[in-house]
């Protein structure tokens, strides 16, 4: 590793991470390390654009740079092409010293490696003897279609690696491999990150509005990015119910994509709100800020939750809790553990299983997990006037 990274006063500063809100959620730490470690740098990130709405409010960013990865859905067209020399533009005339590419895709490195930066920090390529590393034994299916190492190629654009020990880290301390690089701190993981008051003001008027603003907050997330990682909706609401009938109130949230899944969920158990749809990502935060706990799948609002400190139970299936969990949650994650989980696949109709990974997880065991959860928060209080 040079040592001239460590002691170098970089100036400007591209972090490239494009994808979605819990990959987003966990390049936080790295985020506050650099700025505490650059405070007077020209900190941009790269990301796509349904998600600057929730880092555009964060003083850490100098810019939040929108690429519309979208676009390249219909590569046949002309506008993806345009699009991206105009930004690869804008890119080289901030002139960067460094950039952090931590998506490692073919698309993240083509941008790092047209920004002229002279540093340029990624992932090393796939090697296949790093999974000997690995004390457990995971699946076949899992090893195909897991992360393990920067993809399409994308390490030829770096000039410098991230250290990877082994993959069965979370993607918080694979981040975070960066931070000896640079000479940042070895403190613990800061997710702090912003909540405007403007999204705290729509979610108290929400909760004026629907009467609930006093009330112990139980949120639910019943939908997710994979149909494969969707905890069954009736499950949902028998969980939900549960909550409700001891006087809790129960809300249920996710983006406009996941209003039908709430929607049903919302009709099984009649008294939760549905916000689905109805908020921004700062509002969502604020949201969760609120909660008293959450119940999620594997998730962005499952990350969200951590950062933000509040309760989570989550039921995983075709993704590892190791990879993918709620971070330094011990307990938080109910699974059925079958010998094919976790397999990473996406689809239901290649699951050659019926799904029982989540379909095996009872709500009566999410319900118990929970009440144990309340419990000890309830008990916390008298435990500390004890030890005074």
């Amino acid at each position: 590793m040079p040592d001239d990274l460590r002691s170098r006063d970089f100036r400007k500063i591209l972090l490239i991470k494009l994808s979605a809100v819990g990959d987003v959620v966990h390049t936080f730490p790295v985020l506050n390390k650099l700025r505490r470690r650059y405070p007077a740098a020209r900190l941009d990130w790269l990301v796509t654009p349904g998600i600057t709405e929730l880092l555009q409010h964060n003083p850490a960013i100098s810019n939040v740079i929108a690429f519309s990865r979208d676009e390249w859905s219909a590569p046949w067209r002309s506008t993806p092409y345009v699009n991206a020399a105009r930004l690869i533009a804008q890119l080289r005339a901030v002139e960067y010293d460094l950039v952090i590419d931590l998506q490692g895709q073919f698309r993240s490195a083509v941008f790092a490696f047209t920004s002229g930066a002279p540093v340029r920090i990624g992932f090393d390529k796939p090697r296949a003897d790093i999974w000997q590393t690995l004390a457990r034994k995971i699946p076949e299916e899992a090893r195909k279609h897991a992360w393990q190492g920067a993809r399409e190629g994308s390490w030829l654009a770096y000039t410098d690696y991230i250290a990877l020990p082994t993959l069965d880290i979370h993607p918080v301390e694979r981040y975070l491999g960066v931070a000896p690089m640079l000479g940042l701190d070895d403190g613990l993981a800061d997710f702090s990150f912003p909540i405007p008051q403007e999204a705290h003001a729509r979610i108290e008027a929400l909760a004026d509005y629907y009467e609930i603003a006093k009330a112990k907050l139980l949120v639910m997330a019943p939908g997710t990015n994979w149909e494969t990682k969707e905890w069954r909706r009736d499950a949902f609401a028998e969980v939900a119910r549960h909550f409700l009938q001891k006087g809790c109130v129960v809300t249920l949230i996710g983006s406009d994509r996941e209003r039908a899944v709430c929607d049903e969920v919302a009709r099984l158990a009649p008294g939760a709100v549905n916000l689905a749809g109805e908020t921004t990502l700062s509002e969502l935060a604020a949201l969760i800020s609120r909660a008293t706990l959450c119940v999620t799948n594997d998730s962005g609002p499952m990350h969200l939750a951590v950062a933000l400190g509040r309760p989570v139970v989550s039921v995983f299936g075709p993704t590892d809790q190791v990879w993918a969990g709620p971070y330094h949650r011990d307990g938080a994650v109910l699974r059925a553990d079958l010998p094919c989980s976790p397999c990473y696949l996406r689809e239901l109709r290649r699951c050659p299983h019926n799904h029982d990974c989540m379909k095996n997880v009872s709500a009566g065991a999410v319900i118990e997990r929970v009440e144990s959860l309340l419990n000890e928060r309830a008990n916390k209080p008298e435990a500390q006037a004890r030890r005074r």
